[in-house]
């Protein structure tokens, strides 16, 4: 992967644009082999959290590849029962065992519940330590995130939010771009739904460049400023996938694909009062 295909945060961090995400990869062994086939075939970047229960996997699958560490970029995430001041410095550093490494290049407040603000205060030090290169959160709306942004000293670098041509995050995206965070899309392919694989308007343009639906709607999300947390357990599709940075959109296939948004979450609302109870009342230890 070249520099072109890379991002730069805020804090001058090098960050390519895909990520090998493990999301719902339960079984250790294959989760273990999903991460070994997708550093093979060139992902740098992986992303999981302590609440997908694979961090081990991902680790050895780490250790198995050879890599050198300054090669690879791993981000983890804080889940809502460790979302408190010493609940944050225990999680990081049980993640990094699970994981086998010395530091994170990325470490985000997975959701906008619990103390944030003073697992912060643990996640600023450890940044500074050199321990979290990076630190941000996810599921940040813009109203909380702006909060979050003001009230703290070190900001927040990214936010990881639901990115996809149905629920394309427009105002998000720009509220960040105006305070230096960089987004993150999770479910750029919005895990099919809507369609999405065989849509006219994605087959159209697919068939145009003589390219797949899925790097039409990953190249479409990286161009509207965000870097992409794909998942796939098949190598031909994590390859393909990666390739997506090579795939050039014109102004007209970006205007056909903003039609297709309904700025709705394809999934829940993290602003829905039933959501919150549920995660509280289910995920947080009183």
């Amino acid at each position: 992967m070249s520099l072109q295909d890379q991002l730069t945060t805020i804090n001058g961090i090098i960050v390519p644009t895909i990520a090998y995400g493990v999301y719902q990869v339960k079984d250790a062994a294959q989760c273990q082999k999903a991460v070994e086939d997708a550093l093979a075939v060139g992902y740098r970047a992986l992303d999981t959290a302590a609440s997908y229960g694979n961090e081990s996997a991902v680790g050895a699958a780490i250790k198995a590849s050879g890599i050198k560490r300054e090669e690879l970029f791993v981000t983890t995430k804080l889940w809502l029962e460790d979302a408190t001041e010493e609940g944050a410095k225990r999680a990081a550093s049980r993640s990094l065992e699970l994981l086998g490494l010395d530091y994170l290049d990325s470490y985000l407040i997975h959701q906008p519940i619990g103390d944030v603000f003073g697992a912060w205060r643990a996640m600023s030090r450890l940044h500074q330590e050199g321990v979290l290169r990076r630190i941000g959160v996810s599921n940040f709306a813009p109203d909380r995130l702006l909060d979050f942004w003001y009230h703290n000293e070190v900001k927040p670098m990214i936010n990881q939010i639901e990115i996809n041509p149905f629920c394309q995050n427009e105002e998000a995206i720009k509220i960040m771009s105006d305070i230096g965070v960089a987004p993150q899309a999770w479910a750029p392919l919005a895990e099919g739904k809507n369609g999405l694989f065989t849509h006219p308007v994605l087959s159209t343009i697919a068939q145009k460049h003589h390219v797949s639906v899925a790097q039409v709607v990953l190249r479409y999300v990286m161009m509207l400023g965000a870097s992409v947390v794909v998942k796939s357990v098949h190598s031909n599709r994590m390859e393909e996938n990666l390739k997506s940075t090579a795939v050039v959109l014109d102004a007209e296939d970006m205007a056909e694909i903003k039609k297709l948004d309904t700025k709705t979450s394809q999934f829940f609302s993290h602003r829905d009062p039933a959501i919150i109870r549920w995660m509280c009342e289910r995920h947080i230890e009183h």
